[in-house]
């Protein structure tokens, strides 16, 4: 589902805070906008709160303070019987994968797409087109807990993006990859992108960025820096 709400951005954070106990503050006071169809990235060292945010933007966690909405519904609002639709519109990497170690590469890949419902051939078309973009096609039947740390983080990558979510949303994605294969990754969500579909990923590995066009927004402490900077660039991308 790529179809975009007129005069609404995908998702919108106004002043968020959220605290873990007893008091440990892993954002505060988070305001920011993105627009349907952007790729961005989150950047800052390790506890400055990308983990976080994502997880505020999937529903894994809610704000304690301030606005999170994500495709026009309040996150702190959203009735029961929505999230499960809403969530099949996000693809989520995570950094530590959350694979079923008992289950083969393809299974694991095809769990998105069983809940929406596509056909069984359809299921196995795009498994296979994922592992080859992947360079992952000889792992198909292989089980996913005898798989390598990087091939592992590729499978989660290929779940994420199986279901062509509208919005994807990557933990450290590229962490256990080698450049070249960091290649094939970025090159997919690029792919993802151009369909129309939202890409935030946060990262510590300035290269698959730099000399690029996207977005990129700095996290530390819980805070974005420049925070008065990064206001004024999301609202220029606001219709």
């Amino acid at each position: 589902m790529k179809k975009k709400q007129a005069n609404k951005p995908i998702i919108e954070i106004v002043r968020a805070t959220k605290i873990y106990p007893p008091d440990v503050v892993a954002l505060e006071d988070i305001t920011l906008s993105i627009p349907y169809g952007e790729m961005l990235f989150l950047t800052g060292m390790s506890g400055a709160g990308k983990t976080t945010l994502l997880k505020l933007i999937c529903g894994i966690e809610y704000p304690d303070k301030g606005l999170v909405e994500v495709a026009g519904k309040d996150m702190n609002r959203i009735k029961a019987n929505e999230i499960p639709r809403l969530r099949q519109q996000i693809g989520m990497a995570y950094q530590d994968f959350k694979l079923l170690a008992d289950r083969t590469v393809a299974q694991n890949i095809s769990m998105a797409m069983e809940v929406a419902y596509h056909n069984i051939r359809a299921i196995k078309n795009r498994v296979i087109e994922l592992l080859q973009k992947l360079r992952l096609e000889h792992k198909y039947d292989a089980l996913a807990g005898r798989l390598s740390r990087g091939e592992q983080q590729r499978v989660a990558i290929a779940r994420a993006v199986a279901n062509s979510p509208t919005l994807i949303l990557a933990d450290e994605p590229t962490g256990n990859l080698d450049s070249k294969t960091t290649k094939l990754v970025m090159k997919l969500f690029e792919d993802c992108n151009s369909s129309g579909t939202t890409v935030i990923i946060a990262t510590h590995d300035e290269d698959i960025y730099r000399e690029t066009d996207y977005r990129v927004l700095e996290l530390h402490s819980g805070r974005f820096l420049a925070q008065e900077d990064m206001t004024t660039s999301t609202s220029n991308n606001m219709p």
